[in-house]
């Protein structure tokens, strides 16, 4: 039998302390809209048709019912970490873009494929990526 595919990452989530704080900050760094807001959580549509899930800590370890059926419970605790594409072209731009926003840039990683990583902190200290191709072998460069 035969292992059905999918497409792509759909939605990933980040647990936050304060969702106002987190909330600006990913509209200010990324320019992220709001796709939708309640009191536990923000989602943010990411380019390619993608969602960031922002939850505020301790709001989703009990199940939440909608109309639409139930979200089951979930969580988690701890720095986490997460990766944004960008262009291998863009790699300048964003160190100049974090420099202006006063976001220290933690690590700047040359990968053996040729790709590029900086990394930062949000304001959860979540640990946060902007890389281009080349950081794996199936985001190759050109």
């Amino acid at each position: 039998m035969l292992t059905p595919r999918v497409g792509r990452i759909l939605e990933t989530s980040l647990y936050v302390a304060d969702l106002d704080l987190a909330q600006g900050f990913y509209e200010l760094v990324f320019a992220f809209p709001v796709l939708f807001r309640d009191a536990r959580m923000c989602a943010l549509d990411v380019p390619g048709r993608q969602a960031l899930l922002l939850f505020k800590h301790g709001a989703t370890i009990e199940p939440s019912e909608t109309p639409f059926g139930t979200i089951p419970a979930h969580g988690s605790e701890g720095v986490q970490h997460l990766c944004f594409s960008i262009a291998q072209e863009d790699i300048a731009r964003w160190q100049v873009h974090l420099d202006s926003l006063g976001i220290v840039v933690e690590s700047r990683v040359v990968w053996p494929r040729g790709g590029t990583s900086l990394y930062f902190r949000d304001p959860d200290g979540h640990s946060l990526e902007v890389g281009t191709p080349g950081l794996w072998a199936n985001d190759p460069i050109g």
